[in-house]
Formats: C-alpha cells, sequence, structure tokens
C-alpha cells in the first residue's frame, strides 16, 4: 500500500493508503482489506477461480455468510424457501472449505446480514477498504472506511489477487447541523436528504457526512446513514471516526487487542478531514426542518414527511419527472394531494441491513410495548447475536405480546426472494431502504420509514405520526 497523506478529505487519505498502481487513464489498483462474501453472489464468481485453476490470494481477510437467501422461520437449508436458493448457499459453503474463508453458517450465533455483522464482529475498521457483491456494503463507512459494493468479475479479481481496478470517484459533503426534532431519527435524516438532492443527487462521488446532526449519530445511527448513501446514486458514504465509534469497536472480537489497540487509535484519530479540505460539492440540511418521514412513490426520493401529502404530478415541468410520478402513484394506487398519514397498510415489516439492529429493536419494542398491533407485523433481527441480545432484554416478549411475528436473522422481506415477501396490491409501512416497484413482491406497495414509523404503523394499521403516540 502506499504511504499516508496529510492533507485532503478523509476519503482521499485512505484512497492514496491503498494505491498500488495508478494507471494513464485513471484506473487505480486498489489493496482491499476486508471483503464480505454473501450467498447471493452469482456462480460464475467462483466458477472463475475454479476454470483458471487460482485460489482466493488472502482467505483471512475474507469473510461469508449467508444472508439473502436464507430462511428467517428457522436455521436449517431445509427451511430454504427452493431447491434453487438451497444451492447456492450449498455453493457458498463449498467455496469457503475449498479456500479456507471464515463463514458464519446458519447454526453459528454471528450469522446474519453481513453489514450488520461485519461491524458488530469488528471486522469492519476505521480506514479500512471493504468490498463485498452488495450495494449497501456503503454501511460500513459508519466507521470511517471506505466500503463499496462490486459486481460477480470484481469478486472474482479481489478474491484472487486481493486489489481492485476503481477510477476515483468525486468527493461530496453533506453537512447536517442543528437539533432533530421529536422521534426524527437517523432514518428521516438520509431519507431527507435523498428527497432533497434526489437519487442521482451524489452519483460518481463518495458522500462524507459532517456537521453537529452526525456526530450526535450513534455508531448504529451512522450505519442507517451510510447505508442508503447508494439511494442518492453515491459510490459510498462515510463518516469519520470519533469517540464514539471507538466505543463502539473496543473489545470486539476482531477488533485490536492491547498495544495494536493503541496503535489503531493513534491511526484512526488523524483520519478526519483536514479544515482545509476542498471537496467538489457541498450540500447543507438542517434537522430542524426534519419531521418523520414516509415515502410516497416508487424511488427512494419519492418522500416526504408524514403531515405532508402525495404531490400532484400536474405542478411538476419536468416531462420525465412528471411521467415517472404519474407511473409511481399509478402503482401506489395514490391520488395526488392525498394526505400521507391515515394511509391504510396491510402489512408492516421490521429489519434488513438498514434497521434491523438491536437500537433498532428497542426503538421499536418501545412504541408496541403494551399495545396489540392491528396488521400483520414481521420483525427480523439483523444476526443471530441482535436476535439474542433482544431475547435477553425481553424484546421478544414485547412483540410477541403485541402480536408481531418474531423470526430469525435474514435479509427477509427487503428484496422478496427467501420466502417472506408481500401479495399483489398489499402496501407495506417498511424499514427497509429501497421502495421499487415490486420489490418486497410482485405488485408490491411499499413505503420507507423508521422503526418507531413502522410500528406505530402496526398499532395504527396505517400511516401514522408516531408523535401522536405520546410515548415513542
Amino acid at each position: 500500500m502506499g504511504a499516508g497523506v496529510v492533507s485532503g478529505t478523509m476519503f482521499e487519505k485512505i484512497w492514496d493508503r491503498h494505491k498500488v498502481h495508478e494507471r494513464s487513464d485513471g484506473q487505480t489498483l486498489l489493496y482491499i482489506d476486508r471483503h464480505y462474501v454473501g450467498d447471493d453472489l452469482p456462480l460464475e464468481a467462483f466458477e472463475t477461480l475454479r476454470r483458471k485453476g487460482l485460489k482466493v490470494r488472502r482467505p483471512e481477510l475474507t469473510f461469508a455468510m449467508p444472508d439473502h437467501y436464507v430462511s428467517t422461520r428457522g436455521r436449517s437449508l431445509a427451511d430454504t424457501v427452493d431447491a434453487e436458493r438451497r444451492e447456492l448457499i450449498e455453493e457458498l459453503v463449498r467455496f469457503t472449505a475449498e479456500n479456507g474463508i471464515s463463514l458464519f453458517p446458519l447454526d453459528d450465533i454471528r450469522q446474519g446480514i453481513v453489514h450488520v455483522v461485519g461491524p458488530e464482529q469488528g471486522l469492519s475498521q476505521p480506514g479500512m477498504t471493504i468490498v463485498c457483491g452488495d450495494s449497501h456494503t456503503s454501511t460500513h463507512g459508519a466507521l470511517g472506511a471506505l466500503g463499496f459494493g462490486i459486481g460477480a468479475a470484481e469478486v472474482s479479481h479481489v478474491f484472487a489477487t486481493q486489489t481492485l481496478w476503481q477510477r476515483k470517484p468525486r468527493t461530496m459533503r453533506v453537512t447536517v447541523n442543528g437539533s432533530p426534532g421529536s422521534s426524527v431519527v437517523a432514518k428521516d435524516v438520509i431519507m431527507g436528504i435523498i428527497a432533497q438532492i434526489g437519487v442521482a443527487g451524489a452519483a460518481g462521488h463518495v458522500i462524507e457526512y459532517a456537521g453537529e446532526t452526525i456526530r450526535g449519530l450513534s455508531t448504529e445511527g451512522r450505519m442507517t446513514l451510510c447505508n442508503m448513501s447508494i439511494e442518492a446514486g453515491a459510490r459510498a458514504g462515510m463518516v469519520a471516526p470519533d469517540e464514539v465509534i471507538f466505543n463502539y469497536l473496543a473489545g470486539r472480537p476482531f477488533a485490536p487487542k492491547g498495544a495494536e489497540w493503541d496503535e489503531a487509535l493513534a491511526r484512526w484519530s488523524v483520519l478526519e478531514s483536514e479544515p482545509d479540505a476542498v471537496f467538489d460539492r457541498e450540500v447543507v440540511l438542517d434537522a430542524a426542518t426534519l419531521a418523520p418521514m414516509v415515502s410516497w412513490g416508487t424511488s427512494p426520493e419519492d418522500a416526504g414527511p408524514i403531515t405532508g401529502r402525495v404531490p400532484d404530478p400536474r405542478g411538476i415541468a419536468d416531462p420525465l419527472k412528471r411521467s415517472r410520478i404519474e407511473k409511481g402513484l399509478a402503482y401506489m394506487g395514490l391520488e395526488p394531494g392525498a394526505a400521507l398519514e391515515g394511509l391504510a397498510v396491510d402489512r408492516v415489516f421490521i429489519g434488513s441491513c438498514t434497521n434491523g439492529r438491536i437500537e433498532d429493536l428497542r426503538v421499536a419494542a418501545a412504541v408496541l410495548k403494551g399495545r396489540r398491533t392491528s396488521v400483520p407485523t414481521l420483525v427480523v433481527p439483523g444476526s443471530g447475536q441482535v436476535k439474542t441480545q433482544a431475547e435477553a432484554e425481553g424484546l421478544d416478549r414485547i412483540f410477541l405480546e403485541a402480536g408481531c411475528d418474531w423470526r430469525h436473522a435474514g435479509c427477509s422481506m427487503c428484496l422478496a426472494i427467501n420466502g417472506d415477501m408481500l401479495s399483489e396490491g398489499e402496501r407495506c409501512a417498511s424499514t427497509t431502504n429501497r421502495n421499487f416497484v415490486g420489490r418486497q413482491g410482485r405488485g408490491s406497495r411499499t413505503h420507507l420509514m423508521s422503526p418507531a414509523m413502522a410500528a406505530a404503523a402496526a398499532v395504527a394499521g396505517r400511516l401514522t405520526d408516531v408523535r401522536q403516540l405520546g410515548d415513542a
């Protein structure tokens, strides 16, 4: 790896430290510190290595776990929704065994969604380059790492060389200041940012989140923020590491120990962007202007405060945007000008790599405690350890007594490829990150929101301002 730099943005410091070679055409060969592998990886990524007679170059830096295709109803492969998905999980097991890669299998308490498990185990650390064949690898940027998703061919390249060719993206700083209002959390902040800049607003950029509001977020809140950077078109999202992150990582299984911890802290403490660092683009947001957010369309940028209304496409000058929104409203079964609050839902989902961590479950349980759900509500922890901790704290009992379905860890209803899905036409209040057409099942209608807002919808059976419940 190349030598570190003493000025510039946090992203540039990490990029320069991991630069192996830079070509004249701008392509840069980066060293990769951590490679995560899930069960949704196309089989050709494995077959490429076998065909060429190659082994994984640095198996000790590679960690695998099934998450997308696993059933949340049990921990047996027999619970998997169909033979094709079982085969993909079995192939992951075979490949990791062949190459000496650490695998967190279904019966391992550490198994879960890779973007929950990596930070939870202390595998994801400040200053690292982290890749995975999943776009929401940006989540790991919450710890001050450069995390991004890669395709199957790139996965094969990392397997074989522990490096990756990349073109250097531009930089963008999103500064959020001000005191968030009641029940306004990280999910509302990132949904507010995306609503402001659009799903292509950060295309070609790495976002660094800054400002007093960001500093006030917990580690898990920062993960939610960075997780949805992809929904703004960004290559990655990052937050400079500070005492919040250092305290979170201390003592975790794969975090440095003893003298190595002290050395790591010294490195991590100088990662933040320098005061004179120049970004290619700057965006500023006042957190005091935000309210609990919900999405209404078929793009993450189609969102607004729960107190708002569905927009009228006739007032949109851009014909392409107007047409997109008209189609989105038709798909969602919504009328222009309709109030968001009070819209009936058929189901509620609480979980995913965006909001399936212990803090998310605590918030949802606080809303549901002593109440009953009005619609079927599925609660899925992001990892086996989150599940165990939630049960130790009695959160599972709160969910069950409220009438929720409490499951095992997995991606679950985020993307409807594992048996957890909506029926055609069903409307869901969801803590996930994408509300695309058919994302949660054919003809499904997804409304994105925070765990507290989803729990409030579960109680009321409709989109509800959680602030009206009084104790969220």
